[in-house]
């Protein structure tokens, strides 16, 4: 399967999976935070079909997990946290936080179609310049980019959690980014 069509499939099925899962009012729940992970891994285990180590091939792939946790740290600070009347946590993914996920996931396939069809000279003379193996490292590296967005935006959603809990419990010292405290003049 060519790079374009496994980055399609990768990040089209995490973009639905994450969208699903986040956009509107949701609860936050450890089914939820944990129910985007699985699908993610098993795409990923699927359509990636090696991780090469050769060469500059891990940097490749740690600058993409890098980049794929600054990118779900940005995009799960889009995701605002509270409690509501029925005092459930929960979070609200508006336009947004959508449209992080969208861009990040059209670029990926955007670049993979570029790496095949556009520039593929520059990209073998880059491969060949900073000795990294091939395309396997870019489908890995962009697929391990992905499951890090996913892991990040996980970690958000579970210390928006933490931190509304803490502020219930009074054990909070400073309200977490993102999280609304009520005032108690909204609650009933």
């Amino acid at each position: 399967m060519s790079q374009f069509f496994t980055a399609l499939i990768t990040s089209g099925s995490i973009l639905a999976i994450v969208l699903a899962s986040d956009l509107g009012s949701r609860r936050i729940t450890a089914m939820r935070m944990m129910s985007s992970i699985p699908p993610a891994i098993i795409v990923i285990a699927v359509f990636a079909r090696s991780f090469p180590m050769g060469g500059n091939d891990m940097s490749l792939q740690l600058t993409g997990i890098g980049v794929g946790v600054i990118c779900g740290l940005i995009a799960g600070s889009l995701l605002r946290a509270h409690r509501d009347e029925a005092d459930e946590i929960r979070t609200i993914g508006g336009i947004g936080y959508a449209l992080i996920w969208i861009v990040l996931s059209s670029g990926q396939v955007v670049f993979s179609y570029g790496a095949e069809h556009w520039f593929s000279e520059r990209m073998t003379r880059f491969h060949t310049d900073y000795e990294i193996g091939g395309q396997d490292v870019l489908v890995s590296s962009l697929a391990l980019m992905s499951l890090a967005m996913v892991l990040s935006r996980t970690a958000v959603l579970l210390s928006r959690m933490r931190g509304l809990r803490a502020v219930q419990t009074g054990t909070a010292q400073v309200p977490a980014a993102g999280i609304k405290q009520s005032s108690g003049s909204d609650r009933p």
